[in-house]
C-alpha cells in the first residue's frame, strides 16, 4: 500500500479569509507609547481611574521580558502593531442597522442565524469595537446583565472596578500588561443569585484590519446558585503581515454556581494568539471549559482554574489542530487551594504537514487543599513523518493527601488499522477519516451543536489523492 498517496487536508479557511475593505474611521499610530494610550483612553471616554490603570499597565509592560520557554514569538514587533482600530459603525441592536459589509461578514459566519435558532443573546465585535449587542428581554427581566465592556464601565462602574484585572493582574506576564494598557471591547455578563440562564449567550470577535491587534476583555460574574453557558468565537482573514490577539477572560464562579465557557479560536495563519483566561471558583462551584484551538501562526493559551472554595470543581475539554507553519502551544492549569477540590483535564491534539502541537499543563495542590483530586489525560495524533507533538505536564503537590494522575499517549495513524478497514471494503481515504473523527469525537460531543459543526468544517477530514 502506498502510504504517500493520501493525506488529511488542511483546514479549509476560504469562508473566514474573505476580507472587507478597510473602512475604519480611525486607527491609532503603530507602536506602544504613553501618547497612544492617552489617545485611546480619551476616545473611549474612560474614567480617570481606568486611564491611570492603563498607564500603570504600560509601565509594567515595558519592565517585563518576553517569555522564552514557549514557541518562538521573536517575529512580533509591537512597533508595527496598530492597537486600536475604530470601525465605521456604531453599536446597534438590529443586524439590519449595521453597514452592509460588516453585516455581510457576520452573515457569512452564521452569527445572526445562530442567534435566531439557539441563543439568548449575542454580542459581535469588529476590530476594536462591539458593533452589535442584543439580549432576550426575559433575561433582562431576571436581572441578567449582558453588554459590552464599555457600556458596563459606564453603567456598572462599581462592579467593573471591583473585578477588572484582579484575577489576571498586569504583572502576571508581559501580554497581560499589554492588554491592561490597550484593551478595547469585549463582553460583560452578570448573572444574579439563583438565576438559571438556560439558553447560551455568545460573543463573536472578528479582526479585519491588517497589521492590527485585538484586545477584547471578557468579565463574567455568576452569583451563588446561578448558572450560565457562554460561547466565544473568533476569526480573522489572512494577511502577509503579523496580527496579534491578546485578549483577557476573567470568570468569577461563586458558591454553588456553574459556568460553561465554550470557545473556538479560529484565527488566520498570520496571527499570534497570546490570550489569557482564568476562572476563580468558590465553594461547590463548577467551571467547565470546552476549548478548540485552530488557525494562528503561534498560540500560547492555557486556561487556568483557581479552585478557591471547598468542593470547587473544574472540567476541561480541549482539542488543538496544528498544520504547516503553525506552532500551537496549548493546555490548561489548575490550582487546588481548598479542601476536597477536583479537576478533570481531557485533551486531544492533532499535527500534520510539519505542524507542532504542544500540550502544556500545570497542576498545583497547595497545603490548603487536603483530599484534592486531579486527573489529566492528553492524547496526541501525528498524521505524518514531518509533524511534532510534545506533552509537558507539571505536577506541584505540596500536601501528601492528594489523588493526582496523568496519562499521555502520542502516536501516528496506525497503518495496520488502515489495512484492517480497507480489507473490509472501506475506502482508504474514508478509513483515515474515520480514525481521526473517532479521535476527536470525545471533544466534539461537548461542543454546542453549531460549534461541533464548525469544528468538523475546520478540521476538514475529507481525504484527497
Amino acid at each position: 500500500m502506498n502510504k504517500q498517496k493520501s493525506y488529511v487536508a488542511d483546514i479549509e479557511r476560504a469562508l473566514y479569509d474573505i476580507r472587507d475593505e478597510d473602512r475604519s474611521t480611525y486607527k491609532s499610530h503603530a507602536g506602544l507609547t504613553e501618547e497612544i494610550i492617552r489617545d485611546i483612553s480619551a476616545r473611549k471616554n474612560d474614567p480617570d481611574w481606568m486611564l491611570a490603570f492603563r498607564l500603570r499597565s504600560l509601565a509594567v509592560y515595558h519592565s517585563l521580558e518576553l517569555p522564552t520557554w514557549g514557541p518562538d514569538i521573536s517575529d512580533l514587533d509591537m512597533d508595527q502593531i496598530v492597537t486600536y482600530v475604530k470601525p465605521d459603525a456604531k453599536m446597534v441592536g438590529s443586524w439590519d442597522e449595521l453597514p452592509d459589509d460588516i453585516k455581510n461578514t457576520f452573515d457569512r459566519l452564521g452569527i445572526p442565524e445562530a442567534e435566531k435558532k439557539s441563543l439568548a443573546g449575542v454580542g459581535a465585535q469588529y476590530d476594536s469595537e462591539v458593533v452589535y449587542h442584543n439580549v432576550q428581554q426575559s433575561l433582562t427581566d431576571d436581572g441578567v446583565v449582558y453588554t459590552d465592556m464599555e457600556s458596563a464601565l459606564r453603567d456598572h462602574e462599581e462592579i467593573v472596578r471591583e473585578y477588572f484585572m484582579t484575577l489576571v493582574p498586569p504583572k502576571d506576564h508581559k501580554f497581560a500588561a499589554l492588554h491592561g494598557a490597550v484593551w478595547s471591547g469585549g463582553s460583560f455578563v452578570y448573572v444574579p443569585r439563583g438565576v438559571q440562564v438556560k439558553i447560551p449567550l455568545q460573543s463573536y470577535f472578528r479582526l479585519n484590519a491588517a497589521g492590527a491587534g485585538q484586545f477584547e476583555h471578557t468579565l463574567i460574574i455568576v452569583e451563588p446558585g446561578a448558572s450560565l453557558h457562554f460561547i466565544e468565537g473568533c476569526s480573522a482573514p489572512k494577511y502577509n503581515v503579523t496580527n496579534l490577539h491578546a485578549g483577557c477572560v476573567e470568570l468569577f464562579v461563586k458558591e454553588g454556581a456553574r459556568l460553561r465557557y465554550s470557545t473556538i479560536e479560529n484565527w488566520s495563519r498570520n496571527m499570534m494568539n497570546l490570550n489569557t483566561k482564568r476562572a476563580l471558583v468558590e465553594r461547590d462551584g463548577l467551571i467547565e471549559w470546552v476549548s478548540g484551538s485552530f488557525g494562528s501562526h503561534v498560540s500560547m493559551l492555557y486556561p487556568c482554574s483557581v479552585l478557591h472554595g471547598e468542593g470547587a470543581r473544574c472540567e476541561f475539554t480541549g482539542v488543538t489542530f496544528a498544520s504547516k507553519g503553525q506552532s500551537l502551544d496549548t493546555g490548561a492549569s489548575v490550582i487546588h487551594a481548598a479542601p476536597h477540590t477536583s479537576a478533570n483535564i481531557n485533551t486531544r491534539t492533532i499535527s500534520k504537514s510539519g505542524g507542532a502541537a504542544t500540550y502544556r499543563s500545570a497542576v498545583k495542590v497547595t497545603k490548603k487543599a487536603p483530599h484534592a483530586k486531579c486527573s489529566v489525560n492528553c492524547e496526541s495524533l501525528m498524521l505524518d513523518d514531518e509533524s511534532r507533538s510534545d506533552t509537558l505536564p507539571v505536577m506541584d503537590v505540596e500536601g501528601g493527601d492528594a489523588d493526582i494522575g496523568h496519562e499521555a499517549k502520542i502516536g501516528r495513524i496506525s497503518e495496520e488499522a488502515i489495512y484492517y478497514l480497507t480489507a473490509r471494503g472501506i475506502d482508504e481515504n474514508e478509513a483515515r477519516a474515520m480514525i481521526v473523527r473517532g479521535f476527536v469525537e470525545p471533544i466534539a460531543k461537548e461542543l454546542p451543536l453549531e460549534y461541533a459543526v464548525e469544528m468538523n468544517n475546520l478540521i476538514n477530514l475529507e481525504l484527497e489523492r
